[in-house]
């Protein structure tokens, strides 16, 4: 049986002021089906695993589906928006709706769907602050491989491209308890 990592997972966003103050900035954008993922919350879960303080992050990624406006020039509008509101942040914003056509695939029908060819199994987690101010993720593999440490690639993901990946991140350098699976 598989462990359930949920209030664990919850908690530890919840504890971090840093990313609650994040997270209140991106809710606030008003944006549908909108979460940040990748590294922002890999990254936290795994510095947590090996007591360490936070790893910098190349960016944060915002991701949200809205089909009435797939331009690359609505993203850059909202990361301009994000900079003015927090400049220490690089921010990435992609709307998932559109993202289909630059991966080569079937138009995706949200983001939970959208972030299943997302490379890694432990990197396709968002989370969001909802409206209730509660901690919501979503994570199409669940979290047992985000906790315990295992690198491997989603089932969506090209194989030679997630090795290369992974040899470019050198991710086993910085947490040195992963494991790296194909």
């Amino acid at each position: 049986m598989k462990a359930d990592f949920t209030t664990e997972f919850i908690t530890i966003i919840e504890n971090d002021p840093w990313m609650l103050r994040i997270l209140e900035t991106v809710r606030n954008l008003h944006l549908p089906d909108c979460w940040i993922g990748a590294g922002f919350v890999r990254n936290k879960i795994w510095d947590y695993k090996h007591n360490s303080k936070r790893t910098s992050l190349n960016d944060v990624d915002v991701i949200y589906f809205d089909k009435s406006n797939i331009t690359k020039a609505r993203e850059l509008a909202l990361e301009k928006q994000l900079k003015a509101i927090n400049p220490t942040v690089n921010w990435s914003v992609k709307n998932q709706a559109r993202m289909h056509i630059r991966n080569g695939h079937s138009p995706y029908k949200n983001c939970l769907e959208a972030i299943s060819y997302w490379p890694e199994t432990a990197t396709a987690i968002a989370i969001q602050l909802n409206s209730d101010n509660q901690i919501a993720f979503i994570a199409p593999y669940g979290l047992n491989d985000l906790f315990n440490l295992v690198v491997k690639p989603t089932p969506n993901f090209d194989l030679t491209t997630y090795r290369n990946r992974i040899a470019g991140k050198k991710w086993e350098d910085t947490w040195v308890k992963l494991v790296i699976e194909e």
